[in-house]
C-alpha cells in the first residue's frame, strides 16, 4: 500500500468534511490508502505551545509525512482569497524536505471551503498550488469531462474541489461538492499508482 498524505486546517468543519470525501476517493484506488492530517492552530503569542496530540480528528501532521508520502492534497479555508496560515506556517517549515527533492515528481492536489460563493476559491487554490510547484511536484486539477464540474450550483473548480458554505451547516456538502472531492482523491491517487509502477 502506498500513502497518499490529505493534509487540511479546519476551524469550522468545512474544509475537514472534503477531506474525509478526498479520503474516501483515494481509498477507493487499489493499492493506495489516505493518511489524514491535520494542522495546528498558529498563535502570536510565541509561549503558546499546541499538545503533541489534537483532542480529536486526525494527529498533527510531521514533516516525515511529506517524505513517506506517494503524493499529497492539502486543503485549507479560505482568507482573504489566501490559504488559512496554519497551513502555510506547515508548508514555510519543510524547507529541509525541498533541499531534499522529498516531493520532487509526486503528484499533488488542493481544495478550499469558503462561507460565500465569490470567497476566493480559486485564489486559495492557487496559493497552495505554488509551494507544491516549489517542491516539484505535478499539480492535479479536476478535469471539465466530470459533470459535477459543469453542474454545480455551489463549489466545485478546474483547480480543485472546493465547498461554500453560505446558507448551511459548515460541514454540510452538496452532492456535486463530495462527488468532486472524492473523484479528485481518486485522481490523484490513480497518478501517483501509475507513477510507481
Amino acid at each position: 500500500m502506498a500513502d497518499i498524505l490529505v493534509l487540511y486546517y479546519s476551524r469550522s468543519g468545512a474544509t475537514e468534511a472534503l477531506a474525509r470525501e478526498v479520503c474516501n476517493g483515494i481509498d477507493g484506488v487499489d493499492g493506495m490508502a489516505a493518511r489524514l492530517r491535520t494542522v495546528p492552530q498558529v498563535s502570536a503569542d510565541t509561549d503558546a505551545v499546541a499538545d503533541a496530540v489534537p483532542a480529536s480528528g486526525p494527529p498533527y501532521a510531521g514533516n516525515a509525512d511529506l517524505v513517506e508520502c506517494a503524493g499529497l492534497v492539502i486543503g485549507s479555508p479560505s482568507y482573504f482569497g489566501n490559504m488559512a496560515a496554519p497551513l502555510k506556517h506547515f508548508l514555510d517549515n519543510a524547507l529541509g524536505e525541498w533541499l531534499q527533492g522529498a516531493l520532487v515528481g509526486k503528484p499533488a492536489g488542493a481544495f478550499a471551503s469558503t462561507g460565500s460563493l465569490h470567497g476566493g476559491q480559486e485564489t486559495t487554490l492557487l496559493s497552495m498550488a505554488i509551494p507544491l510547484l516549489h517542491h516539484g511536484m505535478i499539480f492535479v486539477g479536476l478535469p471539465y469531462t466530470l459533470e459535477a464540474l459543469s453542474t454545480t450550483t455551489s463549489g466545485g473548480t478546474p483547480y480543485g474541489p472546493t465547498h461554500v458554505t453560505w446558507n448551511r451547516e459548515a460541514d454540510a456538502l452538496s452532492d456535486e461538492e463530495k462527488e468532486l472531492a472524492r473523484a479528485h482523491g481518486q485522481r490523484v491517487a490513480e497518478i501517483a499508482r501509475r507513477l510507481g509502477d
